[in-house]
């Protein structure tokens, strides 16, 4: 018969085995990692903010958050499309956690950034604040009224869904109440009078769109005995339109627009804009030209970054950058899109547009993972320019691509194919290519809805 052993001896083992055994726990504890995965934070999920959430969110070892005080990424290109009621919200808006790969399972909130504190490695927002190793800011870039604040509610811009939305609001009611009017001519001219300031890409493309909308719409939706014709000009300060382009490309998009019935003004400046008229200045003498929209495409700065990071910024609010696109003495935070200044090979600023954005987001998501993995650094970001395209109307466009210069029904073909592919989502894809392609068959647009 065995031995028989004391209760009380087997409680003493089992609780010296389990002592040993939480003991030995420790030590490893205290001997592996504190953390594993590195904390990186993205704020704001445009063209670049969303290309290095996307690519960090594949990375297991990315513990990834993403803020953005929208809950969607905007299609910024096909903007204006939606002001005039071409395209619905959402043909150009995707929630952006769609869109971000879920396996890591990042954090993607809605919520505005007020602050960074770069020393204490954190993020500061309006009710909460969160920790970094590693900042990518992808903010873009808002309105610039160049010092005149108050021509922003006479003179809306177009950089939201919401702006886009007032927007087709204000032209779709000018239309309303000039068909309703009762008063002097003048009056009526002065509601169908838009006049839109700023003729880069998006205020010639606006400029064309609204003129193929009222040429369209007018005829078919207005059956009215009084002639209703909308008179569009176009401002611009500089010498043409379309600056960033070649000048055989600026001069083409001036004739189409012309041969649209837009009204060109090069070489003028605004001096004053008020509820209902708009101040302009050029060679040998001024004009006021009454006009019930008036819309603003002239110029915009970047999110208040530098403040954010008390750096002195340009002129336009972006900050410089170092070549590998880190703020000067602050390592571990990145500046990307239109709130980075960046220069090219040959020192020409690079412009703030989608592409540019893109590839730096691409680029700041491969430098981190670099890093977070002991790596070689890839070296300085480098832009590679696949081209510049711009629709003036229907079977209109002008396309830079390098020495090739491309115009009309090709160039439009062009514009139209590379839109439909660089659009976030194959739904999206689809829809925006069957509105187009009816629109063209029928010139007809829907969504002619004033809100």
């Amino acid at each position: 018969m065995p031995p028989r052993v004391p209760v009380v001896h087997v409680a003493a083992l089992i609780g010296g085995a389990a002592g040993l055994l939480l003991l030995a726990r420790a030590m490893s504890a205290s001997r592996a990692p504190a953390r594993t995965r590195r904390r990186v934070v993205v704020i704001g999920a445009g063209f670049g903010g969303l290309q290095a959430s996307t690519a960090l969110a594949r990375m297991a070892d990315v513990e990834l958050c993403v803020l953005d005080q929208h809950n969607h990424h905007l299609f910024q290109p096909l903007l204006y499309q939606v002001a005039t009621a071409a395209l619905s919200v959402e043909d150009i808006a995707s929630p952006i956690r769609g869109i971000i790969p879920t396996r890591a399972r990042p954090r993607v909130l809605m919520d505005r950034v007020t602050g960074i504190d770069a020393p204490g490695h954190r993020v500061l927002c309006e009710d909460r604040s969160f920790p970094y190793d590693f900042l990518v800011v992808a903010t873009g870039s808002e309105p610039s009224y160049f010092g005149h604040e108050a021509w922003r509610r006479s003179a809306p811009g177009l950089k939201t869904l919401d702006d886009a939305l007032e927007l087709r609001r204000r032209i779709l009611s000018a239309f309303e109440r000039a068909v309703v009017a009762t008063g002097e001519p003048a009056e009526r001219a002065r509601m169908l009078t838009f006049v839109l300031v700023g003729a880069g890409p998006t205020g010639v493309e606006m400029a064309g769109a609204i003129a193929e909308l009222a040429r369209d719409m007018v005829r078919r939706d207005f059956h009215t005995r009084d002639r209703m014709r909308a008179r569009i000009v176009l401002v611009e300060a500089g010498p043409r339109v379309l600056p960033d382009f070649a000048a055989d490309l600026s001069r083409s998009a001036a004739r189409a627009l012309s041969a649209m019935g837009v009204e060109v003004r090069t070489d003028t400046r605004v001096t004053t804009i008020a509820d209902g008229a708009i101040h302009c200045a050029f060679h040998g003498g001024d004009e006021v030209i009454a006009a019930e929209t008036i819309i603003w495409m002239a110029g915009v700065a970047a999110t208040p970054v530098a403040s954010w990071l008390g750096i002195e910024p340009d002129r336009n609010g972006r900050i410089a950058v170092e070549p590998d696109l880190r703020v000067p003495g602050q390592p571990d935070i990145y500046v990307i899109g239109d709130a980075a200044l960046v220069t090219d090979a040959h020192g020409k600023r690079l412009p703030g547009v989608a592409p540019v954005a893109k590839q730096q987001g691409g680029y700041v998501a491969d430098a981190i993972a670099r890093r977070i993995r002991a790596r070689p650094a890839a070296g300085a970001f480098a832009y590679r320019d696949y081209g510049t395209l711009a629709t003036i109307g229907r079977n209109k466009a002008v396309a830079e691509f390098g020495s090739v210069h491309l115009t009309g029904f090709v160039a439009w073909v062009t514009w139209a194919v590379a839109h439909i592919f660089f659009l976030i989502g194959f739904r999206n894809r689809v829809l925006v290519s069957a509105k187009w392609l009816i629109s063209y068959v029928t010139r007809e647009r829907g969504g002619r809805v004033i809100t």
